[in-house]
């Protein structure tokens, strides 16, 4: 049975959280295509409009600004087609869905309107649902976002929901993953965290309907949080999946740690001891993991140790001790209870000063021996510290170079040394004490 057939065997439609509203690629309804927004009338204004619910110039800043206008044109590259090439696929790049599922809106044709394009890469309707059904119905003067919803709009506002539909590329689900394969023919390594890519993404909300999501967006804390435990569920998703989580003889290697692997045959190596692993063993890419844990402290205080002592039980099994999919299955079911806490939590000054310096313990323990747990720990100090300066908690310009410096020393994967990041956190814990003392 190929991979196909063995999806759907498996009755796998990837959708959202809810269970109730699918990801914009697998709704039933038809695309109709960016043509049916852009309209000078509509989202294609060249400014924004004043008193009014919609800014009306969403397509505009898309099309000008947001690099998901270009992601299908990603394809045409050289080192695309070289990619497809290496890959064995039958078609070019930007004609094969494994590579058109996440750079572009890759509906199957009978969904597809007269005006639909998948030139448009990550147009309007790969986030917000196809249109069909609700694109008259989201104009009327008592239009009703619910009523929306239930005919295909997408709930961007909702924060899992959100996390859900970003990961699906940026991170991978049962459906779609950059494998190992995939990167060893030139891919870029994927690295994601939600709030910064959220904040990266040129906005395209405003007034008063857009009040409400930016209110949301602008919840940091908790969108680290949420894209956090959702990234460590999806991990465990692919991994426990009977087609996704193998390659061949071998699990995907690209659930594992990369530099566990590659790195020079003579250097010394101690990727697994934060872990207690023997070595020799690959071990798991567990940097979403980690933050979790971080995550459960504050959310749910009393599940927290529980869900350390089932992170603890499935690297134990990774090395041979027990069954790992079972671990992994049994994890996994632990992290998707803490979700709806995580969902509802609004995280006090307490919660955000106690995550932040729980971090870089972490850190001057040790615990970032990886460059994947060190970057993970670096944006979610960033978007700590951002929250904080905007709730007056933090003076950014005092800890502004020790941050700087942290990032650094990030610069590159294949160069990262684990006591240069110690010493940044170091820094960094130094200079937000101070910081907070005044």
């Amino acid at each position: 049975m190929d991979r196909a057939l063995a999806f759907l065997a498996a009755g796998i439609l990837s959708a959202s959280v809810f269970g109730q509203t699918p990801l914009p690629q697998n709704a039933p309804a038809r695309s109709l295509g960016v043509a049916s927004c852009a309209s000078s009338l509509c989202h294609g204004s060249v400014q924004p409009w004043s008193d009014i619910r919609v800014r009306q110039d969403e397509y505009v800043t898309w099309v000008r600004h947001d690099r998901h206008a270009r992601a299908y044109v990603t394809l045409l590259t050289e080192r695309s087609v070289a990619i497809a090439r290496k890959m064995g696929y039958a078609r070019p790049a930007h004609e094969t869905p494994e590579c058109l599922d996440c750079h572009a809106h890759n509906v199957p044709r009978e969904r597809r309107g007269p005006e639909f394009m998948l030139s448009d890469g990550i147009a309007c309707e790969a986030c917000h649902g196809p249109a069909e059904r609700w694109i008259k119905s989201h104009v009327e003067p008592n239009a009703r976002r619910n009523a929306n919803i239930a005919r295909g709009l997408f709930p961007t506002r909702n924060p899992t929901a959100r996390a859900q539909l970003c990961l699906s590329c940026h991170f991978g689900n049962e459906q779609k993953v950059v494998t190992h394969r995939m990167m060893a023919a030139g891919h870029p390594r994927l690295s994601f965290e939600f709030d910064t890519f959220t904040h990266l993404q040129p906005p395209h909300y405003g007034g008063d309907r857009g009040a409400a999501a930016a209110a949301g967006l602008a919840d940091g804390v908790r969108n680290w949080a949420v894209g956090q435990t959702l990234a460590a569920d999806s991990l465990l998703a692919l991994l426990v999946h009977p087609v996704r989580g193998r390659d061949g003889l071998f699990p995907e290697p690209v659930l594992f740690d990369c530099h566990a692997c590659h790195h020079p045959m003579s250097t010394p190596r101690d990727a697994g001891a934060r872990l207690g692993i023997a070595p020799g063993l690959v071990r798991l890419n567990d940097s979403n993991l980690i933050m979790v844990r971080h995550i459960a402290r504050r959310v749910a205080p009393g599940e927290a140790e529980a869900l350390a002592q089932a992170s603890a039980a499935l690297y134990a099994a990774i090395a041979g001790h027990d069954d790992p999919l079972a671990q992994a299955r049994r994890l996994r079911t632990a992290i998707q209870a803490l979700m709806p806490k995580i969902e509802a939590h609004r995280f006090s000054a307490e919660d955000l000063h106690a995550i932040f310096n729980s971090l870089i313990d972490d850190g001057l323990a040790g615990q970032y021996s990886d460059y994947q747990g060190a970057e993970q720990a670096a944006m979610a100090l960033q978007a700590l510290a951002d929250f904080m300066a905007r709730r007056a908690l933090l003076a950014p310009p005092a800890i502004r170079p020790a941050m700087d410096r942290m990032m650094a020393t990030l610069a590159n994967d294949e160069s990262y040394r684990a006591p240069e990041f110690t010493l940044a956190l170091r820094e960094l814990r130094k200079r937000a004490e101070e910081a907070r003392g005044k």
